[in-house]
């Protein structure tokens, strides 16, 4: 079997990392999550005189600060006061200099919209006549350029740090407790966490910049910065630092006390890191869910708990199947990726499929709203590309359950078989031990038998020889004596050779020890990665975890693109929010003034119909002094008059809200065409005005 991944493999994968980063490069500024549904003046709108304000109407709620709403005269001078307000709602305003010449004039807006995303945009009204104007628009809106490029990278970092943190430590927790010891998966988890934990300060710093100029010198502003973290954005990313201090304790405990813990022991501290760790992801979860697109729009209370439920549920997939690859590639041979692991980590990844199924199908509704958004809508486009990424994973993942399976069939014969070979083993040493213990007691009993013969010759010699060694016992004793002196001088010299000779010995049986480590390793990774089911597995998490590394891109993308509801409803309105201009229909704001004639009697009236077309509508009512403070009048009322078909009028009544405030929901308009709504406001017993403005709706 090949000990490298195969070429169709490694070539796969090469091209799903090529596909990320065209993905990412491609992103491009973040879409507008809040659209512009109207404006009064519209937009190309020709009045008779100039209006005393401008009123801007989202399809949600913005943020605003004082340059966020600009009136430009032809020559590029500002005739707004820079004190933009909301009425309430989603409607906003920015009051005009008296006495406006003819002309045209240019509205520009910045905004960041609740769901943390700036929304830029520009169109033009006249005065009189149309005339020339020498303002340009930038191309660039809020969020693009170097900035909003380097913000779309630290999203994308910030979600992989993410994922890799909870799901390897969810694989270690819940599928390999003994993988708590292995340096690589150690490596693998805290990576993780320093991706998070850096994506995170990157994001916090460029988030002023990213939402306003887009400068890079805007980056290190701390005044921009301090506005920063009084934002809902800015609140979750200071969250998500202090969630991921406690994220480093949990980790410090995994990697230290829980690893040097017997197994025994280890079960005990299993529970109290599960919930603990829980608890982390699931607020680390929590400061997405509650910043971006789950936390406005329809069933927020309801969106926001699934939002984290998706999160944690691919965080444990796709951190979990990384930290597998990682173990399986990078492993120690000593300490395999058993097959009781790989086969826990397949139901912990069915589960979180099926959490993904549910929750991404009610994330789906609620975002599209409809089948024809699927594509009809850059939103619903990319929604399908993610669909599918997901099925060819799962289809992916079926190859990889089948190679456990096949694995952990093929674990215990390897087993057995091993046990065997050890056998064997044990068995010729035995053997070996017994033949030398034999041979050993032959050659000892051969010994002493030649001795005793040898004795017994020498004591049969004659008287004479006795004589032959008086004679030489002089000489004898004197070689004796000499030999022993020598012996005596040389025991010295032997004895440090000996110590220096046994100091060699005992370097070379180290040095030979780790050799054969060393090699024991080498052959145990060789019959580990021979084995044909671990080989497949090897190969097929990796063709899962490259899928799942565009998936990861596409859902990052998904995060920064309008959602496709609010796309239709703007569409249905008549406007474009995809780009810079502004949508010429949609929510109608009426700005009426009155005057009864009495003290206090002076004001304003502000109307907001909502979707302004056939069929129910919201209608909010706003009475404001001159000054732009609201106030309370004894009695309003409004009703709805289409003279040309002789329809109407139709009452409404709205209720009070709060002060200066009246709201009615399910206002039936019939049909489309121009409809006058009038407002009757009395402001004493006896002094009241009725007065009318025209629009257009449906």
């Amino acid at each position: 079997m090949t000990q490298t991944i195969a070429p169709r493999v490694r070539t796969l994968v090469l091209l799903l990392l090529a596909a990320a980063c065209a993905l990412l490069a491609g992103a491009g500024p973040a879409s507008a999550h809040a659209a512009l549904t109207g404006s009064d003046p519209r937009e190309g709108a020709v009045v008779d005189k100039a209006p005393a304000q401008v009123s801007l109407t989202f399809s949600e709620s913005v943020s605003m600060d004082d340059d966020s709403l600009r009136v430009l005269d032809p020559k590029g001078k500002r005739v707004d006061d820079g004190k933009p307000s909301g009425t309430g709602g989603t409607a906003y305003s920015v009051k005009l200099h008296a006495g406006l010449p003819d002309g045209t004039y240019t509205v520009t807006y910045q905004v960041v919209s609740a769901d943390s995303h700036p929304v830029s945009g520009a169109y033009t009204f006249s005065v009189g006549a149309p005339s020339e104007t020498s303002v340009t628009v930038s191309g660039q809106g809020a969020g693009g350029g170097f900035v909003g490029g380097l913000y779309g990278v630290g999203r994308y970092v910030s979600y992989a740090g993410f994922a890799v943190l909870v799901g390897g430590a969810a694989f270690v927790l819940a599928c390999w407790p003994r993988g708590s010891g292995v340096r690589v998966v150690q490596r693998f988890v805290v990576s993780g966490w320093l991706s998070l934990t850096a994506a995170t300060l990157l994001l916090l710093l460029l988030r002023g910049s990213y939402t306003s100029s887009g400068k890079v010198a805007d980056v290190f502003d701390l005044g921009l910065l301090g506005d920063v973290l009084q934002t809902k954005a800015g609140a979750a990313l200071v969250s998500r630092l202090l969630l991921l201090a406690a994220a480093a304790l949990f980790i410090a405990v995994l990697f230290g006390a829980y690893d040097k813990r017997e197994d025994e022991e280890k079960r005990d501290l299993t529970f109290g890191l599960a919930v603990g760790g829980s608890v982390v992801a699931v607020g680390l979860a929590a400061t997405w869910a509650m910043s971006e697109h789950a936390s406005v729009g329809l069933q927020a209370g309801l969106a926001m708990p699934v939002d984290v439920v998706h999160l944690i549920a691919v965080a444990t997939w796709l951190g979990g199947l990384t930290a597998l690859l990682v173990a399986l590639y990078r492993g120690p041979a000593d300490t395999p990726v058993p097959a009781l692991a790989v086969s826990r980590f397949s139901r912990v990844a069915f589960g979180s499929v099926i959490a993904l199924v549910v929750t991404g199908t009610y994330q789906s509704w609620r975002q599209l709203g409809s089948w024809t958004a699927f594509t009809d809508t850059r939103y619903g486009q990319l929604l399908l590309v993610k669909i599918g990424l997901v099925a060819v994973l799962v289809g992916v993942a079926y190859f990889s359950r089948r190679w456990t399976a096949q694995l952990a069939e093929a674990t215990p014969a390897a087993a057995g078989a091993a046990a065997a070979r050890r056998g064997e083993k044990g068995a010729g040493k035995a053997s070996t031990k017994a033949s030398g213990n034999a041979s050993s007691k032959t050659g000892a009993k051969a010994s002493a038998n030649a001795s005793a013969k040898t004795g017994t010759k020498a004591g049969t010699k004659t008287s004479g020889d006795a004589s032959a060694k008086t004679g030489t016992k002089a000489s004898g004793n004197a070689k004796v004596a000499e030999k022993e002196s020598g012996t005596t001088k040389g025991s010295g010299t032997a004895k440090e050779s000996g110590a220096a000779k046994g100091t060699g010995d005992s370097q070379r049986a180290a040095q030979l020890a780790r050799q054969r480590a060393a090699v024991d390793a080498a052959r145990q990774k060789r019959q580990r990665d021979a084995d044909p089911n671990r080989f497949g597995l090897r190969r097929s998490v990796l063709a899962e975890a490259g899928i799942a590394v565009v998936l990861l891109v596409v859902t990052t993308v998904l995060t920064q693109t309008e959602p496709g509801r609010t796309e239709e409803e703007a569409k249905a309105a008549g406007t474009s929010s995809a780009g810079s201009s502004a949508p010429a229909t949609g929510a109608v704001t009426l700005d009426m003034p009155f005057d009864t004639g009495s003290q206090n009697g002076k004001g304003v009236v502000r109307v907001e119909l909502d979707p302004a077309r056939v069929g129910a509508n919201d209608l909010h009512l706003y009475v404001e002094r001159p000054d732009g403070t609201a106030f309370d009048i004894p009695e309003v009322k409004v009703a709805l008059t289409q003279k040309a078909k002789d329809i109407g009028p139709l009452p409404v009544a709205p209720d009070h809200i709060t002060t200066g405030h009246w709201s009615a929901s399910g206002v039936q308009i019939p049909m489309a065409g121009d409809w006058e709504v009038s407002v009757t406001v009395r402001t004493s017993d006896i002094d009241q005005v009725t007065i009318s403005k025209n629009t257009q709706i449906g």
